[in-house]
């Protein structure tokens, strides 16, 4: 089961009828539309652009702010959700941008929209973006819901989002044809504790959980992790990747996931 039977409540469910019910008209859009057709030709071209590939997806703990990072400057990179704070930072620019959060894609569409390299979003905010952003490098995924999440090594096809937006990098970087991926910033670890998946408004001024105290600032909506359920969907990435003869390694420093083998990142250089 990817939820405990101690996390849910009335609400949960019924969040979880309306939400199916929401999504209908996006199913129907992602099956016949034509903004899903041109999208689903362009998505096309990435299946196995980089087999035998090496490339890093970057979470968004902390530690990523223990690294050194200047080496990932000529590697293939994976970033996620507000990590474009940190660019100029780091000193280059990651090779794609993943986001599938509705709350960040809701409230920091104006910023996702600046950015300039292939980005994927969840299809089901498209409405926030506009025609312009998708002939910019800008592409849909579509994520559907499931009893139990699976792992999709097709990108064109409907994923499952295993609760994290991690997981969805890792059936995009599977899609794109990369052999070896090195997942860092992955602490698994958040200062905030309550029932996965709730939303709720930024109280405090900084954020402790992410590498940027402004990843998610006071007064902006943000979701309580579920970290169980990424354990599961982790777990059937490591399978996919293993079965396939591929590897999924961890390099974040101090991180509590224990699904994937830890390796040391200076290492890898």
């Amino acid at each position: 089961m990817r939820i405990r039977l101690s996390e849910i409540t009335p609400k949960r469910i019924v969040d979880a009828v309306h939400r199916r019910i929401e999504d209908i008209p996006d199913a129907i859009a992602w099956k016949y539309s034509e903004l899903a057709s041109s999208n689903k030709e362009r998505l096309s071209h990435y299946r196995n652009i980089h087999r035998g590939k090496r490339c890093f997806v970057m979470a968004n703990g902390p530690s990523l702010g223990e690294m050194q990072l200047q080496l990932l400057r000529d590697e293939y990179t994976i970033s996620m959700n507000r990590a474009y704070l940190l660019y100029e930072q780091w000193g280059f620019i990651p090779s794609y941008y993943v986001c599938i959060n509705e709350l960040v894609l809701e409230q920091f569409a104006h910023d996702i929209s600046t950015l300039h390299m292939p980005r994927f979003i969840n299809f089901n905010r498209r409405s926030f973006f506009s025609e312009a952003d998708t002939v910019d490098e800008l592409m849909y995924l579509r994520f559907g819901f499931k009893l139990r999440d699976q792992f999709s090594g097709d990108a064109v096809q409907t994923l499952s989002s295993g609760g994290t937006v991690t997981f969805a990098c890792l059936q995009l970087a599977y899609y794109m044809g990369f052999d070896e991926v090195v997942l860092i910033g992955l602490d698994h670890s958040f200062v905030e504790k309550g029932v996965p998946n709730t939303t709720e408004v930024r109280q405090s001024e900084q954020d402790k959980s992410h590498c940027h105290p402004d990843y998610f600032p006071k007064g902006i909506k943000w979701q309580l992790p579920d970290l169980y359920r990424s354990e599961l969907a982790y777990a059937l990435a490591r399978q996919a990747y293993e079965e396939d003869g591929r590897r999924i390694f961890d390099a974040t420093v101090d991180g509590r996931c224990n699904v994937f083998q830890k390796i040391d990142f200076s290492s890898l250089f």
